[in-house]
């Protein structure tokens, strides 16, 4: 049947078939070396840890829950095209392999790179209808598909937004120009919704429609305003509507992380240029940068970005007004407004190489053809061999970039070294690094590069945060640890930082803590199932049955599918056995050595007060323990269990059982006054810890 359908295509269709294929074949050449490549950065919170992924029959829920393509409360936002596509792949895998995703991303890049060849074809033959249009078209889409630029995007899994975004701007554009005759039924937005449903930069795409209107399809209309406004208008209404429903969705606590959106935004020029240059020389690509705000409009970095701009808008003014450069202006102004989202916003990071993949498909449109009209003024340059040696070259040269980049991506150690090495003064990169040393045990290692880091980022709690973990894990340094902690929930009091310390907490043995701290979690973020997982586990080690089912019943709402569901259920029926398990033995063992009953919770209490003022501590923290096994909510049990904890010189525990008795009675006085006077005594033991070390 294919030998019949390739029979029947024309001389011309053949060799547009045949030569799509070598571009394909030799972009997959390119990037064979990543399709093992590990997850990184942010694929963690959207993808690995993302529980919402694990499950196809998910995929409609992403349409409709704000918060589904991340696990961290903090960077949760509305991207359901994106989150329905890691879906498939973990679908399709069975499991949280990076290969799947690779091949994924990958497929859809290799489609985007023919859409791109043909779209560059069309308008160089509505401008100059000429044989060589084939070869220059091939010749600029092999440009961009190898370019070491879109190495970062590919790589980066969840940055598969991007190439979705280019994706869908491509295929809605191309399908506008191809098929004039379906405009007014506006099947051409289906790709662009698709775009705008994976990223919001894509809803530029009607300024890319206006462009293209205006400068091909509009040169001899005299009212080139109303004329244009009644082709894209259509357009420009669905975009609006989809923006106000896409702005709707995004959840309130999403951030966009820039700290000054004046300065950033100052400082855009002068990336857009740095941009500019790397389409050229690609030499200091990072997954991470280290580049900071211009100091204000006057600083030589924000002048020399601002000329850039101008320089860039003088070359569309000229190239606008002469019908065979407008493939020029066409890319120069595709470039400029799909920086717009991303210079306009306040992100987090000044710069993001990966920022690059949708701006340089204009780019590369406008610079080679800029070669090709160059190159028919001068005769040495028309010669065939010449300017298909020159093109071999460059394409060989960026393939074995592109090749080196995905070496660079293949794990953590990899990347964030490659990030220290060219971007020394980010402090975010160094602590990555340090705890590429720290997961292999080598803690003096780790910490050396996380204490670089917190001199260069001392505002970053996550540093803070696992520079408390390195020195947990080093003989006698739990006061150190302890203090990193503290400083790093100081810094962010976030649902990530009480996670993480209660986790701490947890496996040190001091689960009432832990229990104020991830509860902290889960209601800064419902999300957070490992949270609520361990918290499962501290009520029913402390025989709280009621928290217990009412945690089970809320995650059991929440359950993203019935593997997870019988799993709570399982761990639910372990907990509550367990739980009356330890119950009657300690009631068997308590009979035994003392010939006390477990019997009446207040009875407990009150002879645990007993045994304090007896300063018999132990045995009043045995005996209150049982009251609370008892009645798992009784306030005043907590408050005795508080002082045996002080008489055995457990601060910190102390104070979190009296932290626990005004948590269950909010009006309960002397717990609140020995609170305050507790979380006293410890600031002072602190600083007199600082003192002595400095």
């Amino acid at each position: 049947m294919i030998l019949k359908l390739l029979a029947k295509l024309t001389a011309e269709q053949k060799r547009t078939l045949a030569m799509c294929t070598v571009l394909v074949v030799a972009v997959w050449a390119a990037y064979f070396n990543h399709f093992h490549n590990d997850f990184h950065f942010d694929d963690f919170h959207t993808t690995t840890d993302n529980i919402y992924i694990r499950d196809i029959r998910n995929v409609p829920r992403f349409f409709t829950n704000q918060a589904a393509l991340s696990a961290s409360a903090s960077f949760a936002v509305y991207r359901p095209v994106v989150a329905a596509s890691l879906a498939i792949d973990y679908w399709i895998g069975h499991a949280m392999k990076p290969f799947w995703f690779h091949v994924s991303t990958f497929i859809w890049f290799e489609l985007q790179l023919v859409l791109i060849f043909f779209l560059f074809r069309r308008l160089m033959e509505l401008i100059d209808p000429h044989p060589s249009n084939f070869w220059t078209a091939l010749v600029a889409t092999a440009c961009y598909g190898l370019h070491p630029v879109s190495a970062e995007t590919v790589n980066y899994i969840i940055q598969r937004a991007d190439l979705y975004n280019t994706l869908g701007t491509v295929a809605s554009l191309l399908w506008f120009i191809a098929y004039p005759l379906q405009r007014k039924r506006l099947y051409f937005m289906l790709p662009a919704l698709a775009a705008y449903l994976s990223k919001p930069p894509a809803l530029v795409y009607p300024a890319i429609l206006a462009a293209y209107v205006f400068l091909f399809e509009l040169d001899a209309d005299r009212r080139k305003w109303p004329t244009a406004l009644r082709i894209i208008g259509p357009a420009l209404a669905v975009t609006i509507v989809v923006a106000i429903f896409i702005q709707g969705m995004t959840p309130p606590g999403f951030i966009y992380g820039g700290n000054s959106p004046w300065l950033y935004r100052l400082t855009q020029p002068w990336v857009a240029l740095h941009y500019f240059i790397s389409f050229f020389l690609p030499l200091w690509l990072s997954a991470d940068t280290d580049w900071t705000y211009v100091s204000g409009p006057f600083d030589p970095k924000a002048l020399a970005g601002d000329l850039f701009v101008l320089a860039v808008l003088a070359a569309i003014y000229y190239t606008v007004r002469r019908r065979e450069t407008r493939p020029i202006a066409f890319g120069l102004i595709w470039f400029i407004v799909t920086l717009l989202p991303t210079s306009l916003a306040p992100l987090g990071e000044v710069t993001n190489d990966h920022r690059m993949f949708y701006p340089f498909v204009g780019l590369t449109l406008a610079v080679v053809w800029s070669l090709r009209l160059a190159a028919e003024r001068v005769a040495f340059a028309r010669r065939p061999a010449v300017i298909a040696a020159a093109a071999l070259v460059v394409l060989a040269a960026e393939a074995t970039g592109t090749h080196t980049r995905n070496g660079v991506w293949r794990s953590e150690v990899s990347l964030w070294g490659d990030v220290v090495v060219k971007s020394p003064k980010n402090g975010r990169g160094m602590e990555n690094f340090g705890i590429q040393f720290a997961r292999r045990g080598d803690y003096q290692t780790a910490l050396s590069f996380l204490t670089r880091a917190q001199q260069l980022d001392p505002s970053n709690a996550l540093i803070e945060m696992n520079l408390g973990m390195c020195y947990a894990n080093l003989p006698g340094q739990k006061p150190e640890a302890e203090r990193h902690f503290h400083r790093a929930l100081e810094i962010a009091d976030s649902p990530d930082m009480h996670y993480l310390y209660g986790n701490w907490l947890f496996y040190e043995g001091r689960k009432i803590e832990a229990q104020q701290h991830l509860e902290a979690s889960i209601r800064g973020n419902r999300l957070s199932f490992p949270a609520r997982m361990m918290l499962m586990r501290i009520y029913s080690d402390s025989g709280n049955m009621d928290d217990l089912n009412r945690l089970f019943e809320d995650t059991i709402r929440m359950a993203y599918d019935d593997q997870a569901v019988e799993r709570y259920r399982t761990a639910r029926v372990e907990y509550e056995k367990k739980s009356k398990q330890e119950r009657a033995e300690f009631a068997k063992r308590l009979e035994a050595r003392t010939g006390k009953k477990l019997d009446s919770p207040e009875r407990l209490t009150r002879e645990a007060a007993e045994l304090c003022q007896a300063q018999k501590y132990e045995e009043c923290l045995s005996t209150v323990n049982a009251a609370i096994a008892l009645q798992p909510s009784y306030a005043v049990a907590y408050n005795n269990k508080a002082y045996a904890l002080i008489g055995l010189k457990r601060l910190d525990e102390a104070i979190g059982a009296w932290q626990e008795a005004v948590r269950l009675k909010p009006d309960y006085t002397i717990a609140k006054t020995n609170l305050a006077r507790a979380l006293e005594d410890r600031r002072r033991q602190r600083l007199a810890q600082m003192m002595q070390q400095h």
